[in-house]
């Protein structure tokens, strides 16, 4: 994913503790999840979790992914009003990636949602 990223963005990251603070739930616990990636493009800024195919499905897996996808959410309702780019969620199944692949491709095949932000 890091060749594709050095590639096919204009700069990415790998997000430390506590960076995004995005809070799920996981039935009474309250737990802190940091996507794999994030990488900005011309156009946007995607959040990326690669995860293992047999694992995409998981609960917590799906948990952490509708908690993602609100965040961005609300990041996009701000910068809908401030001029800034889009944020972008895709989860990403580890049996896709390959070098040959490119961001844009991935993003399109695996984007959770068009994320637009709320009226």
């Amino acid at each position: 994913m890091a060749v594709i990223l050095d590639r096919d963005s204009e700069r990415w990251f790998r997000p430390a503790k506590g960076q995004f603070q995005i809070i799920y739930r996981l039935g009474s616990d309250h737990r802190e999840y940091q996507p794999d990636f994030v990488a900005e493009t011309a156009d946007a800024i995607y959040m990326l979790e690669t995860k293992a195919s047999n694992e995409i499905e998981d609960p917590e897996v799906v948990i952490k992914k509708t908690a993602a996808i609100t965040w961005c959410q609300r990041a996009n309702n701000y910068t809908a009003t401030n001029k800034g780019k889009p944020w972008r969620y895709a989860l990403i199944p580890h049996t896709t990636i390959a070098e040959n692949r490119t961001l844009k491709s991935l993003a399109d095949e695996f984007l959770s949602v068009e994320l637009e932000p709320k009226k």
